[in-house]
């Protein structure tokens, strides 16, 4: 769906207020206001190698790239715009986030040669019950800007797990080990894939996905999100 018609039909059920800080949206604004986009802790992580997100799957995987576009902080009106993404059904700030993060990448010359998108998958039966896959909307929101196509019916979450929320590290990635697969691995060969996800605290469930396809597929991995949770 084009994003004109899917922006209109997406104002027709949110009010025309920025998502983070509540004032009123003006012409050639969507969703969050200059003002927040100014003032978004960036962490610049798309220019920079070996950085801090890079390093959390040092040893672990072997993975191109890897950046997110804002910190995600206790107690930040940013992260509230997350719990909204994932949890109050307001898939547009995906969208509108997703173009800030494509654009960001766009900037890059370290994400030049990504050739697909890759959201992380959610089980089924969770995505019945939330209505949408809250990084299906970041990777559209992507390939608007770095147009890309979006691979998302070829990994897949074969088990139903528990949120992440609240768990530590060693329990997050039992959580979501051989939880996902791929269905044709013939359609991911050769390709430089942007796996996407909304946020990175510890990695194990991006980690899980790119080991998944790494493991079934001859192909090259970078990740993208939106927050990283970096403490």
């Amino acid at each position: 769906m084009p994003t004109k018609i899917l922006d209109g039909l997406i104002g027709l059920v949110f009010p025309n207020y920025c998502e983070v800080c509540g004032t009123p949206l003006v012409r050639g604004e969507r969703y969050v206001c200059l003002a927040c986009l100014y003032k978004m802790p960036r962490t610049r992580f798309w220019e920079k190698e070996n950085n801090d997100i890079e390093k959390l799957f040092l040893g672990k995987i072997n993975i191109e790239r890897a950046c997110s576009l804002f910190f995600f902080r206790k107690g930040s009106d940013y992260r509230l715009v997350i719990h909204k993404l994932k949890y109050k059904g307001k898939y547009a700030i995906g969208l509108r986030l997703g173009e800030e993060l494509g654009a960001c990448l766009e900037s890059s010359s370290l994400y030049k040669n990504v050739s697909m998108l890759v959201p992380v998958p959610l089980h089924p039966a969770k995505e019945r019950i939330r209505g949408y896959n809250q990084s299906e909307f970041i990777a559209r929101g992507i390939a608007n800007v770095i147009n890309r196509p979006i691979e998302k019916h070829n990994l897949i979450r074969t088990k139903y797990t528990e949120t992440q929320t609240n768990k530590n590290a060693s329990e997050r990635w039992e959580n979501v080990q051989s939880v996902f697969d791929v269905k044709n691995s013939s359609r991911l060969n050769g390709e430089h894939i942007l796996l996407i996800d909304d946020v990175i605290t510890t990695g194990s469930t991006i980690e899980s996905c790119a080991s998944t396809i790494l493991n079934s597929c001859s192909c090259k991995v970078s990740i993208a999100s939106i927050g990283y949770a970096s403490g």
